[in-house]
Order: C-alpha cells, then sequence, then structure tokens
C-alpha cells in the first residue's frame, strides 16, 4: 500500500541522513535487504550509487521490473557480505537485519549468523564509514543480541531511537561507525527541559527545505528525469533519446 511505502521512504531519507556522507562527491553505498528497491530511489535521487542484497528472488524480480538504477545481488546476508575490503562508503538497511534473530533451519544459530554479518561489512566498508540499519526488535533480548555481535565485529556506536515516546512513530537506528568512532546523533523527538525537541525538528525541515535551494533538482521535474537518464548513460544502460517531449505532462485519458 501507499502508506507502506511513504514509511518506507520516510526511514531511507532518515537512515542516509545518520549516515553523515560527504555532500561534495557521490558515494557507493550497500542496501542490505533492499527489497524491491525503495530504498535505493531515494539514494539515486541524492546522486549515490548502490548496491542491493536481498534474500527473496520475488522482491528483486519487482526490483528488475522497476528498473531500478542500483545492481542487485540476490543473497543471504546472514552467510557474510562477499565484496572487497573497503569498498563502501556506507551501508543502509530497513526493517530487514532483525530477521537474522530467526533460526530458520536446524542449522542456523542466530549468534553466529548474526556475528558472520557484521564482521564481514564491517570489512566492506571504507574506513571513518557507517552502517545505519533501522529495525523493529521483538524484545529487548533481539536488540542486545544484534547489538553484542555488532561491537564484537569490531563496530563502535549504538541505538538511535526516534520518537521513542511515541508508540506508533518510535523507530530505531542501529547506528555503526567503522575506525574512528563518531558521536552518536541524537533521536529525533527525544525531549529535554529547555524544549530543544521542536527546535530540532524544525532544524531537520529547514536543512531538506535548503538541499533544494542548493541547486538540487525538484523531483519529477523535467531536469531531474535528464540528470537520472545521464546517470544511468554513464552507467552503461540503454536509455531512450531525450526529447521535447522528456518530462512533459501526459493529457488525461477519459
Amino acid at each position: 500500500s501507499s502508506r507502506v511505502v511513504e514509511i518506507q521512504s520516510q526511514m531511507s531519507e532518515r537512515a542516509v541522513e545518520l549516515l553523515g556522507l560527504p555532500e561534495d562527491r557521490p558515494c557507493l553505498l550497500l542496501d542490505v535487504g533492499c527489497g524491491s528497491g525503495l530504498s535505493g530511489d531515494y539514494i539515486s535521487d541524492e546522486g549515490h550509487y548502490w548496491i542491493g542484497m536481498d534474500i527473496s528472488p520475488a522482491m528483486l524480480d519487482v526490483a528488475v521490473e522497476r528498473e531500478v538504477e542500483g545492481d542487485l545481488l540476490l543473497a543471504d546476508v546472514g552467510h557474510g557480505i562477499p565484496f572487497r575490503p573497503g569498498m563502501f562508503d556506507g551501508c543502509i538497511s530497513i526493517s530487514a537485519v532483525q530477521w537474522l534473530c530467526n533460526a530458520d533451519k536446524k542449522s542456523h544459530s542466530p549468534p553466529k549468523r548474526l556475528y558472520r554479518f557484521f564482521s564481514t561489512l564491517y570489512t566492506a566498508l571504507a574506513r571513518g564509514s557507517r552502517a545505519v540499519l533501522q529495525l523493529y526488535p521483538e524484545n529487548s533480548e533481539q536488540l542486545e543480541l544484534i547489538t553484542a555481535q555488532a561491537m564484537r565485529a569490531g563496530f563502535t556506536g549504538g541505538m538511535v531511537v526516534d520518537y521513542p515516546n511515541s508508540a506508533k512513530a518510535k523507530k530505531f537506528f542501529l547506528c555503526l561507525f567503522v575506525g574512528a568512532s563518531g558521536t552518536l546523533p541524537k533521536g529525533l523527538g527525544t525531549e529535554c527541559a529547555d524544549g530543544e525537541e521542536t527546535h530540532q525538528a524544525k532544524f531537520t525541515n529547514e536543512r531538506t527545505r535548503f538541499r533544494n535551494a542548493k541547486g538540487k533538482s525538484v523531483k519529477k521535474s523535467r531536469d531531474w528525469i535528464l540528470e537520472k537518464k545521464e546517470r544511468r548513460r554513464r552507467q552503461g544502460k540503454e536509455v531512450r533519446a531525450d526529447t521535447k517531449y522528456t518530462g512533459r505532462k501526459r493529457r488525461p485519458r477519459f
């Protein structure tokens, strides 16, 4: 449903924001449990490149059908991240990592699978980069298990909780640092005595507005479409030629 898509997009946006990527160059990101590529769309719109991993062939088929810009890999992240060391400038994951806590097969040991995932992810990430994993933990034991295996693998960091006092809007982001430990970002909607919460929310909105003012093309505009096509050409993909009709509104059908 469109509501799910909207929540998914908001969480992708927040995860990428928490990565704190450099603004002056495109980055290569890993999307763990990329599904049909909704987070990837946001990453591409921001001018970055991505590779997505997912365990579901059906979801990846949808991503291919939607012509996402990233490269896709069918794989179980519990077996590890099969990329060369230091390859990625960051990693995001939306609603996926908690699945590693389930033992689907007799041979599956959740702590082992989590450690395999985190240790190989640590290697695949460039020094000084981050992984931001949004997850839906079933209970506090799961959170502790996941966090403990991440730390065992060499990560520093911890849990950023947005809107901790709201049953509906509360979201968990495991924010992990590779190498140099950064300061953990503040969760949205965390109240302070001096009303800092409203200030923080306002700051976020201002920043996104500022980002469009800074010369990013408005989504779905003609310029945005031309930029997207140009990016795809650079990736060696087949793209239709630009014409005067590119980005033009279609007449309503009756």
